[in-house]
């Protein structure tokens, strides 16, 4: 009867060997990740500038509008302040109400335009949800046809530490888009 002694340095190459097949089969069959830089990706598309501008320029305007109804609220309150010794009772009422109907309009102006679900927070729904849209159709045609499973965004992704430059698909992405 043969004694078969226990050889370690066999047994090890043998799971070395199951574990690299593993990861070849894995890789073949899809199970691959890779991650974008969507703020590179944004920053090489012109349609996004070009919809930020709009964004901007509406936001001034806007801002125009409230800054030019709180400076005529403050100038209510310094008349008022001003002429309140010679005011009557009935006329103090009136103007208290004035300013108070001012600053009521300039809360609503601000509420309106820059508050939750705003005119600027719809308009930059409708500027940017389009090319959000080109962009997750071009990360998904790019996805499919490297067989990646899994897109991750590594500009949002505050505890990705190292990434290899091989599983950024920012550059084939804006390639996709026309971009670059």
């Amino acid at each position: 009867m043969k004694k078969y002694r226990f050889n370690w340095l066999g047994t090890l190459f043998v799971l070395i060997g199951l574990l690299v097949a593993d990861n070849v089969y894995s890789a073949k069959n899809g199970q691959d990740i890779a991650f974008i830089d969507l703020q590179y990706i944004l920053k090489n598309l012109p349609q996004y500038e070009s919809a930020n501008d709009q964004l901007t320029l509406i936001g001034k305007r806007w801002q125009k509008e409230i800054e030019t109804a709180e400076q005529e609220a403050r100038v209510l309150v310094a008349n008022y302040q001003t002429e309140q010794i010679f005011l009557s009772e009935k006329m103090k009422k009136e103007r208290e109400k004035a300013i108070l109907d001012k600053e009521n309009e300039v809360l609503e102006l601000k509420r309106t335009y820059f508050g939750e679900n705003g005119e600027l927070f719809k308009k930059r729904e409708a500027l940017l949800k389009p090319i959000q849209d080109e962009i997750y159709t071009a990360v998904q045609e790019v996805a499919n046809e490297r067989f990646i499973q899994i897109v991750k965004d590594r500009s949002a992704d505050p505890s990705l530490i190292y990434m290899s430059n091989k599983l950024d698909i920012s550059d084939a992405v804006l390639e996709k888009l026309g971009a670059k």
